[in-house]
């Protein structure tokens, strides 16, 4: 019997369907708590090439949640032990992994390559680059994030509204997992919702998980969702750049002080505390790059600049996933 015979007995696969998930070519990034449930899926319905971006190493305090991984794999790369697991479930699909950290100057390449991208990378900055570039190019991304007892899973982009259309403004909650904590169940039931709306996307279920949002709270045992297929993109946004990008017409401000931040993101980085920006500001015909570590501190700071000052800001994230 087929290794795939129980999905496949669905109308909803096939074995047209089948062929489509052994063609897929789906890119994750991130290969912690919420790649953990997810990949396994992935790899044993038979999607046939997942290339995974993550540039940590696995770290004994991931195991309660990440368990995709091993004790034996502590100090290895998380991409390469996921991949890895992923080839020894099934041998006929190919598992890439990639350490390197995802940013704006590279997440063009890495989507162009890729016919969906799920998004577990456990950081905002990362969301809205993937979101950006997705919806640039078309591309369906899922998104989803977990922190405590709670979390979303969404569809976006592709021939949907982008990350930007539901959370247009700086989210709240500037915590993640290290900072807040989190329960493996939690991560588990959210990464598997992320799974099978990947695989509905790939599949041509309909309707589609592009435009809807799923919101679990686990405290409560409760699921809730709603559509946005219509929902506007925002007329504004800032728009996060990679360092490297940045040039001689911009100023560019690091908002993290020495201590915090030995070195800036970007060596001609001035640095000036963002209760200090507004007599810095210059010439609004000057763009400019506002530093952070997650791009949080930079996207308030922006807000805090824009009610004042009309010129182009642009975020940098020196650790975008």
């Amino acid at each position: 019997m087929s290794r795939y015979a129980r999905q496949m007995q669905l109308p909803e696969v096939g074995t047209d369907g089948q062929a489509l998930l052994a063609q897929a070519r789906v890119l994750v990034v991130g290969a912690g708590g919420l790649a953990a449930p997810l990949l396994p899926l992935l790899a044993g319905a038979g999607v046939g090439h997942l290339t995974i971006l993550d540039p940590d190493v696995v770290e004994l305090s991931n195991l309660h949640r990440q368990t995709l991984f091993t004790e034996a794999d502590c100090g290895q790369p998380k991409v390469m032990c996921a991949a890895t697991r992923c080839q020894e479930i099934n041998s006929e699909i190919s598992a890439t992994g990639v350490v390197q950290t995802l940013s704006p100057a590279n997440a063009a390449a890495f989507v162009q390559q890729a016919d969906i991208v799920l998004d577990c990378a456990d950081s905002y900055a990362a969301s809205y680059v993937l979101s950006d570039t997705c919806y640039d190019q078309q591309t369906p991304l899922i998104s989803a994030s977990a922190l405590g007892l709670n979390g979303y899973v969404g569809g976006f982009c592709g021939t949907g509204p982008s990350l930007r259309a539901v959370f247009p403004e700086m989210p709240d909650n500037t915590q993640n997992c290290a900072s807040s904590g989190v329960l493996g169940p939690v991560v588990a039931m959210i990464g598997a919702l992320q799974a099978q709306m990947a695989l509905s996307v790939l599949l041509g279920f309909d309707p589609s998980p592009i435009g809807q949002m799923v919101q679990v709270d686990a405290g409560s045992f409760h699921l809730s969702g709603f559509r946005f297929d219509n929902a506007p993109e925002p007329a504004h946004g800032y728009a996060f750049v990679a360092a490297s990008e940045l040039g001689p017409n911009h100023m560019i401000i690091e908002l993290r002080d020495a201590t915090e931040a030995p070195m800036p993101a970007h060596p001609d980085a001035l640095r000036i505390a963002a209760d200090k920006l507004r007599a810095a500001l210059p010439d609004p015909a000057t763009p400019l790059a506002l530093c952070c570590a997650s791009g949080l501190r930079a996207w308030r700071a922006a807000e805090q600049v824009t009610e004042f000052w009309p010129g182009e800001i642009v975020l940098v994230a020196a650790s975008t996933s």
